[in-house]
């Protein structure tokens, strides 16, 4: 700031150091500008040395300029979407300002602009002098020297970080004060004498209206013309020339787009240059540049009458920045803001990447589907932003399968930067916490899927039947310990109870896939690790939502006891992650890295489109069947969220604790996520309906319009057939259980993983109870299969063995206690004339009820009317 006081001593000082150095910069200066002028003497030849010396090669770095990011429209067409900068600027060429402009700057700021060697001394000296006597900040300098100095400044603010940096830029680039001045202005002079030498007139007069401010964050002529008056620089008039040319010199204080406010005040407090008073400054400036440039020719006596008589008539355009006006994407913008933040193709440091952001003039080329997205936002409607009962959160996220392109990304709560307007959030529900979102949902049922991979990689097939039905589970930690993980349906806590209360079944994988039965997959991580589960799952990029490995409790959890239920999907995921890891069985193993940005682009013209991979992660076989599997689910669990459309599609549906709710699916061409849940809190969503739908099943409303859409403009095939080796029913012991009490009987083959089903009591010699039929015997048998058992009651004897004559052997079967004894001659002519017993049906040794009829069959010469 310039001194109000100042002491006679300083005073002198300071003229006596403007003596010395405007001596040495006249000659100097004359000599550089004038080389045919003479100039001899020891003084004048250290002072050439001296400012020989000084640098001469001005770097000039790019202009500080927005980075634009573009979405297509739904003919294909590239949109801007957002915009970011710390300098509002359109850079023009030359032929894109009028000329008026060039006039109207040239007059009021440097006259001999286009006939000087980039000084003008006269002005610089007067300047020096006025600094150096009442402490002005008096520029005195020529239109190049004042582009040095933006120059300079830029530079000096593009690598800045802090607020505090940049006015440190400011203030050693605009210090005029003591010798610190004198240096500084000399440096400037040295500059601009060089750059003259280099550049052309036009260049540099262009280059310093590209790059002056012109009040607040609007630099350059482009975005001037366009944030004051609403047009070009093209298009500019001769009165809104004048005004823009008057405001370099004092930008803040001759802006006129603060309306009431003004951007002073008078000594009782008033605001001045305001819209009450015409814009006073503002209008006395212009009227002032308008003068010198009738002086100078420039315009004619009507021109100047016409333009002086205008007033200062505002049209105000804000260039909005920042995701805020991504009208109905702007979570996918922040997604993409934070990629720019982050991927090293835009910078190798954070500071330079946030720099990048707004300094760099990238234009970025996202992957955005516009009709995709318009469905989902329409979908996703069904969710109200606010309800008194809970805090709703929903989200849906889609991806292309084989590239990992993000199509669309929409949630039921819109979005403010703060979150600090009723039913809105700046928190994105589908990505990562540190790609602004939260720490992730609890994925229920659709984490199932890595227990399936998971099974499968381990050899085994979908179709291999094992004991599903509630029970004790032993499951093994990560920490290496076995728990044991109660399934019931009791509801205890920390009890695990099946969907609908199902107690559970001997059956295959497939079918415990389509049922989605905890029980069922919690007796699969008997046989597989729940560490290898979670393992597959970040092999597949899942991860918690804040990024620690499933594998690990994050810091932030209070119950590490959760680790062995990861299994049936406790783990807070984030829904772009469960997108892609679908998207990668959909894509018959290949996993893609989330894609959010087709083409970045720098102020250049250099390519910087960050790189994601795709790479196997399944193998074929895996893939193909979990797919086979998972279509299933769609005649299951996934039956609500059935399309109808003909393409093929897979699914699974899951419910964490009946507070989270999901539908993850997917076709061979586009990956559908869908979540509804708390997004803080705990609320039961099956008590509450919304739309017509529990919300626990609103999901059915929601992904089959998201899918479906894509559906509609992507398509489908088919699946590719499940690998032969992974679907082959698989043959296993059958215990024999023959003479086992029933109780012993159904926990045997129920152990070795059969159904069994009790049968009716037979007649048996055996106690009551005990086993004395199997069906099927025991041996080797499909695995899983159904057993048939029955029981004896108790009831059954013997039949007894008889010979001789047919009276004797009926005498002896009654006798044994049989009520029902009758006999059958067959007429044989070598037979005895009385008859020969040949035996009994049923045979002698079977076991009947005494009540069962024995007929005693023999033969006789000649069996008359015998029986």
């Amino acid at each position: 700031m310039p001194q109000l006081k100042r002491t006679a001593t300083g005073v002198l000082g300071g003229l006596a150091g403007l003596v010395g150095l405007s001596a040495v910069a006249g000659i100097l200066v004359t000599a550089t500008v004038t080389p045919a002028i003479a100039v001899s003497g020891y003084a004048a030849t250290s002072a050439l040395d001296t400012f020989e010396n000084m640098p001469s090669f001005l770097q000039v770095d790019p202009l500080m300029l927005p980075t634009e990011i573009y979405r297509k429209d739904s003919a294909g067409n590239d949109i801007l979407m957002a915009q970011f900068y710390d300098q509002n600027r359109i850079p023009v060429t030359f032929d894109q300002v009028n000329p008026v402009m060039y006039d109207a700057i040239i007059s009021s700021e440097d006259k001999n602009f286009y006939t000087h060697g980039g000084v003008d001394l006269l002005g610089t000296l007067s300047a020096l002098a006025g600094n150096a006597s009442n402490g002005s900040n008096r520029g005195g300098s020529s239109i190049t020297q004042q582009y040095v100095k933006n120059v300079l400044q830029q530079n000096c603010e593009s690598e800045a970080t802090t607020e505090e940096q940049v006015q440190a830029c400011y203030a050693s680039t605009t210090v005029n004060k003591g010798a610190e001045g004198y240096q500084r202005k000399l440096q400037e002079m040295r500059y601009a004498i060089q750059l003259e030498k280099k550049s052309s007139k036009d260049d540099i007069l262009l280059g310093y209206l590209n790059i002056t401010n012109f009040g607040g964050t609007v630099y350059g002529i482009g975005a001037a013309a366009e944030h004051y008056f609403n047009t070009t620089a093209a298009n500019l008039t001769i009165a809104q020339a004048a005004t823009i040319a008057g405001m370099v010199q004092a930008p803040n204080t001759y802006r006129f787009d603060l309306g009431d406010a003004g951007t002073t005040t008078d000594k009782a407090g008033n605001p001045v240059n305001t819209t009450a008073d015409g814009f006073s400054l503002t209008l006395a400036r212009r009227n002032y540049v308008l003068q010198r440039m009738f002086d100078d020719g420039k315009i004619s006596q009507e021109e100047y009458d016409a333009a002086k008589a205008e007033p200062i008539t505002p049209n105000i355009v804000n260039r909005d920045q920042g995701c805020k006006t991504a009208t109905g994407a702007e979570f996918f913008c922040e997604y993409v803001v934070s990629i720019i933040k982050s991927d090293p193709a835009f910078g190798e440091t954070n500071e330079e990447r946030a720099a990048n952001l707004r300094r760099g003039g990238m234009k970025i080329y996202t992957t955005l589907d516009a009709d995709l997205q318009q469905a989902g936002l329409e979908a996703i409607s069904v969710v109200p932003a606010t309800v008194s009962y809970m805090d709703l959160g929903s989200s849906g996220v889609q991806v292309e399968v084989g590239t990992g392109r993000i199509l669309s990304m929409v949630q039921n709560r819109p979005y403010s930067p703060a979150g600090d307007v009723p039913g809105t959030t700046p928190v994105n529900y589908n990505v990562r916490e540190k790609n602004g979102g939260s720490i992730g949902h609890s994925a229920g049922s659709t984490y199932k899927v890595f227990s399936l991979i998971n099974w499968l990689q381990q050899g085994k097939s979908v179709n291999q039947a094992i004991n599903g039905r509630v029970g004790p589970k032993k499951v093994q930690t990560c920490d290496g310990a076995t728990q044991t993980v109660q399934t019931d349906n009791t509801g205890q806590p920390g009890h695990i109870g099946n969907f609908e209360n199902n107690n559970g079944y001997t059956g295959t994988i497939y079918n415990f896939t389509r049922d989605s039965l905890n029980s069922g997959f919690l007796s699969m991580a008997e046989q597989i690790s729940v560490c290898s589960t979670n393992e597959v799952a970040g092999q597949l990029g899942v991860t918690w939502g804040d990024g620690t490995p499933l594998t690990e409790v994050p810091s932030w959890s209070t119950d590490p006891a959760n680790a062995p239920y990861n299994v049936l999907g406790s783990s807070a995921v984030a829904p772009l992650d469960m997108a892609e890891a679908y998207a990668a069985i959909a894509a018959n193993g290949i996993l893609c890295q989330p894609k959010s940005i087709d083409k970045a682009v720098a102020a250049d013209g250099t390519d910087i489109t960050p790189q994601t991979t795709c790479e196997r992660k399944l193998s074929e076989a895996v893939a193909s069947t979990a797919a086979y599997t998972l279509v299933g689910v769609m005649s299951g669990t996934g039956v609500g969220a059935r399309i109808g459309d003909g393409t093929p599609v897979f699914g699974k549906t899951g419910i964490h604790q009946y507070e989270q709710t999901w539908m993850d699916g997917s076709s061979t061409k586009v990956a559908t996520v869908v979540w509804v849940g708390n997004a803080t809190g705990a609320v039961k969503l099956n008590a509450h309906r919304e739309s017509g739908y529990q919300l626990s099943r609103i999901r059915n409303s929601i992904w089959p319009k998201m899918q479906g859409a894509a559906n509609s403009k992507y398509g489908g095939d088919n699946f590719p057939a499940p690998d032969a080796a992974l679907t082959k029913q698989v043959l296993t012991n059958l215990p024999s259980v023959i003479g086992m009490t029933i109780d012993q009987a159904t926990k045997t083959l129920e152990t070795a993983g059969f159904s069994v089903i009790v049968g009716d009591a037979v007649d048996g010699v055996e106690g009551a109870g005990t086993v004395i039929q199997q069906n099927p015997a025991a041996g080797r048998t499909a695995a899983g299969a159904t057993v048939t058992i029955r029981p004896s009651n108790g009831q059954g004897v013997a039949v007894p063995a008889v010979s001789g004559k047919p009276a004797d052997a009926v005498q002896a079967l009654r006798s044994a206690g049989f009520g029902l004894v009758e006999s059958s001659c067959t007429q044989k002519d070598d037979a005895s004339d009385d008859g020969t017993v040949t035996g009994t049906d049923p045979a002698a040794g079977t076991i009947v009820n005494r009540s069962t009829q024995i007929t005693v069959q023999y033969q006789a010469k000649n069996c008359g009317g015998r029986r």
